[in-house]
């Protein structure tokens, strides 16, 4: 499948994937953040020079678990958006 539909897949709660990823067991999801905000915890305080507790907004976003099991937040790249090798896990 194209990007396209992975995309849609996605904000539609799916999880997605690339059969040309390196990684095993990668994949993506999309967050849909937090516009009326949600209570910052001490480390975002101190990134951010806010207040632990105070409100953070976030917008949507796009979130990859790695190949060594960490989260990130995730920006396709050009070959990402060109492939067509995208799956949905069911």
């Amino acid at each position: 499948m194209d990007f396209g539909k992975a995309l849609e897949a996605v904000k539609s709660g799916k999880k997605i994937f690339r059969l040309g990823w390196n990684g095993k067991g990668m994949f993506v999801v999309y967050q849909k953040g937090y516009p009326d905000g949600i209570p910052c915890n001490l480390q975002t305080a101190k990134a951010w020079g806010m207040n632990e507790g105070d409100l953070f907004k976030c917008d949507p976003y796009l979130q990859i678990k790695t190949a060594d099991g960490s989260h990130a937040m995730w920006v396709p790249s050009i070959g990402d958006i060109l492939a067509e090798d995208w799956q949905i896990i069911q």
